[in-house]
């Protein structure tokens, strides 16, 4: 069992990266490059929405959000620009895993939106117990 999901797990991958490759082929529409764009962008984010540390819900983005954005990306995405990203992706597998930059600024800005809201949320109920 731990070997089939070792598997899976290095298929999943893969297909992100063939993702990443795909994103930037002419023949993928701009909607799908978008799209692709956000599914990766928070894939290879070192940062997560829900922290790995937190029981349960923590790992959740990891075994379902992820692996369905990719699904859907995949759908999104011509056959043959895929047979030709993954040619490229077996390459970059070897390789490591890139870190998101962008992803990681998205969770950011994410972040300090919802503590500016946060705050002025508990500024305003102050300000009406007065």
């Amino acid at each position: 069992m731990l070997a089939k999901l070792k598997d899976q797990t290095k298929a999943l991958k893969r297909e992100a990266y063939a993702l990443s490759i795909a994103a930037r082929d002419p023949r993928v529409p701009w909607y799908a490059k978008a799209f692709i764009g956000l599914v990766l962008a928070y894939a290879f984010s070192p940062i997560d929405l829900i922290p790995d540390f937190v029981p349960v819900i923590g790992y959740l983005d990891d075994l379902i959000i992820v692996p369905v954005g990719i699904a859907l990306a995949l759908k999104m995405t011509p056959a043959q620009v895929m047979v030709d990203a993954r040619e490229q992706a077996d390459e970059l597998v070897q390789q490591g895993k890139p870190v998101s930059w962008a992803g990681v600024i998205i969770v950011i800005v994410i972040v300090l939106w919802l503590l500016t809201l946060s705050v002025v949320i508990w500024a305003m109920m102050q300000l009406a117990r007065k």
